[in-house]
């Protein structure tokens, strides 16, 4: 090989480098700005969302318009769902965080729930037909996994200004805003703390569907 030849492959590296390193920082400015996407590592929100779901999350879908009741949100829950430190340490946190992003691996700290109330709600559990009640109205849910009930954890809470009750629509295996009444905060997550809404599934391909959004109004 003559030094030309290998000057143009040494070339031909550092370009096909250059591109994976503009890719991977134009996906990471994508990512962190507009959308994401997420692995559902649960059952909580069977039946729209199952594990091993890989879903598309809208970072911006409520940047235009206030989170509503009966939305889906994924959220961060550093804070009130889980602990502000991991304590795995930092090499585990980095190898959680690659496979993260990679879609491969869920996360300890980010969730996919449905706000069941926003601020000002006064929402309880339960009416004596077993829905849950919304300011004075049962809440009509045909969201809820086949064969549960609204809720067998009685409650009564009204949501402060700035934060979200938030509940799985698989309520017998969902650990959610019930689960942390007793905890600071009782189990309200922060408007902040919302990353985005999940727009489509991805994966597996059989389950490849948009997601639709639901503003869910209290039904006698």
């Amino acid at each position: 090989m003559n030094h030309t030849e290998r000057r143009s492959r040494k070339l031909g590296w550092r370009f096909v480098l250059l591109a994976v390193v503009v890719v991977l920082v134009l996906s990471a400015v994508i990512r962190s700005c507009w959308i994401d996407v997420y692995y559902i590592p649960s059952d909580s929100m069977d039946p729209l969302l199952r594990t091993g779901d890989r879903v598309l999350v809208s970072r911006i879908a409520y940047g235009s318009a206030p989170i509503q009741r009966g939305n889906v949100v994924v959220f961060d829950g550093r804070g009130s769902f889980a602990p502000l430190d991991s304590g795995k340490g930092p090499l585990a946190d980095a190898a959680q965080s690659v496979g993260e992003w990679l879609g491969i691996a869920g996360s300890d700290t980010v969730y996919v729930k449905r706000v069941l109330g926003v601020a000002g709600d006064h929402i309880r559990c339960c009416a004596s037909d077993g829905r849950l009640i919304v300011n004075g109205s049962p809440l009509t849910e045909s969201y809820l996994y086949p064969g549960d009930v609204p809720s067998a954890l009685p409650f009564d809470v009204v949501v402060p200004q700035g934060k979200l009750w938030l509940m799985g629509d698989h309520r017998s295996v969902s650990a959610d805003s019930r689960s942390l009444l007793g905890a600071p905060g009782g189990g309200l997550v922060s408007v902040s703390k919302v990353i985005g809404r999940p727009v489509q599934t991805l994966w597996p391909l059989g389950s490849f569907r948009p997601l639709p959004r639901i503003d869910l109004l209290p039904a006698a």
